[in-house]
């Protein structure tokens, strides 16, 4: 009886998941597309619902909802689909919908939409070749073969993720970094902005007048046709004429910095505002986020270091560590394990909510940078493959933040995979993300003072 009752509790919370990963689709990805595939909507809610239902088995572990049974059976059954999810259906579709977008293949789309999943097959069971992710008695079939390659392209990500956000998030928040920029310097560069459209206006009005002429002489019905025709008067003027191929090219090339003009002149509005802002209690407060930020990028990058140089991974979760190492020091009788295990719920609950909540507002802004209304349901599936992935490895990465009595079924559930590679692999790939991300803010924060001095 109680297995149905828990079979209930994490039925109703998936159709609540699922009913919220519906309305993101509707009201964020999909409201400005009339056409929409039907199966493409599932595939995402499916995605997110399973994903989210993945965290909140984390979150019944810690506070021991459930039977240990019941949340045994349905972190298998959860891992299951969307393992499915993700190797079988998502990349079948996306070819699917791939081959759908070219004419020439629209009467073996099936076909070539096989031979597509097989290619992604090949090079998915090739990626674990050159990783230590498994111990060699594993079967093909097995959860661990999947999972393990799976977590692999899934905490790349994450590291990629982390790397940069961790770097760009003090860069944004901080006033520090914002360029001085006055009123005077916004009224300066659109004075330059509006003298370039009058003179872009000036000109093409001498092309307008110029053409009239050819016109009234005559010389429009007489102009030679064909290529070479074309070539003799663009090459050739009229005695007495405009150069007319002449001042086309200075129009496209005041066109060319307006554009430019613009751009920058956007672009010192924006800082204009942002200083504003950082003066307000709020942006003060975010300002100090950024200061906060910094630190812990540089001792996260300082850390990440450590642990590649040294080869070490951690075996105590970081909140049982940082609270025996402060009793310690202090020299204070204090119960580690009491509150080790309630300020680990709290942190894996923020880490849980800011994982969401990042990961759809930067899927957000990725769909409507490069989607259009043919390739808008392809997008809509890779991102539903990078979800799933990402989810699917941070509950690789999260288990170690977790006090080792809670680890027990997760680890049996994932089987015996190689976790230290996977926390070595997330240090390496974010150095990587952090170190290049810092030369590119670098590079481009130089960059900037210099662009507005050259306009």
């Amino acid at each position: 009886m109680s297995f149905l009752i828990d079979s209930s509790i994490m039925f109703t919370s998936q159709v609540l998941f699922f009913g919220f990963g519906w309305l993101f689709f509707m009201r964020k990805l999909f409201k400005d597309y009339e056409v929409r595939q039907y199966v493409v909507q599932v595939i995402f809610s499916v995605t997110f619902a399973f994903s989210c239902t993945m965290f909140e088995l984390i979150i019944f572990e810690i506070l021991g909802v459930l039977n240990s049974s019941s949340r045994y059976f349905h972190w298998k059954l959860n891992l299951c689909v969307i393992l499915l999810i993700l190797v079988f259906m998502v990349p079948f579709y996306i070819g699917y919908f791939v081959v759908s977008n070219i004419r020439l293949l629209h009467r073996q789309k099936l076909l070539f939409a096989c031979v597509l999943w097989l290619t992604f097959m090949y090079f998915f069971w090739k990626l674990g070749d050159p990783f230590p992710i498994l111990s060699p008695k594993h079967g093909i079939l097995s959860i661990e073969q999947l999972i393990s390659r799976v977590g692999v392209i899934g905490v790349t990500l994450m590291a990629l993720l982390s790397g940069f956000g961790a770097v760009n998030c003090p860069y944004t928040y901080m006033s520090y970094f914002l360029r001085n920029v006055t009123d005077a310097d916004i009224l300066a560069l659109e004075r330059r902005l509006l003298q370039t459209m009058d003179m872009i206006v000036s000109k093409k009005k001498r092309i307008a007048v110029a053409h009239r002429t050819m016109f009234q002489r005559g010389e429009v019905h007489n102009k030679p046709t064909g290529f070479w025709g074309m070539i003799k008067s663009v090459t050739t003027s009229v005695p007495g004429s405009e150069n007319l191929a002449l001042i086309q090219q200075e129009v496209d090339a005041l066109e060319e910095l307006s554009r430019q003009l613009f751009l920058e002149t956007a672009d010192l509005h924006a800082t204009k505002e942002r200083i504003e802002y950082s003066k307000t209690f709020q942006g003060k407060y975010f300002n100090f986020l950024g200061y906060f930020f910094s630190i812990y990028c540089v001792w996260k990058i300082f850390m990440a270091t450590i642990n590649i140089v040294f080869d070490r991974v951690g075996k105590t979760d970081p909140v049982t560590r940082g609270i025996e190492i402060t009793v310690n020091y202090l020299g204070i009788q204090f119960d580690v394990k009491f509150w080790s295990q309630h300020i680990s719920f709290i942190l894996v609950g923020i880490i849980i909510v800011t994982s969401i909540r990042g990961l759809l507002i930067t899927l957000t802004k990725f769909f409507y940078a490069i989607s259009s209304s043919k390739s808008s349901n392809v997008i809509v599936l890779l991102l539903a493959q990078i979800m799933g992935m990402y989810f699917v490895s941070s509950v690789l990465l999260i288990r170690m933040s977790m006090p080792p009595e809670y680890r027990t079924i997760i680890t049996e559930v994932l089987g015996e995979l190689q976790f230290n590679f996977y926390h070595r692999w997330f240090d390496v790939i974010f150095l990587v993300s952090a170190l290049s991300s810092i030369l590119f803010l670098y590079l481009a924060h130089k960059q900037a003072p210099e662009k507005h001095m050259a306009l």
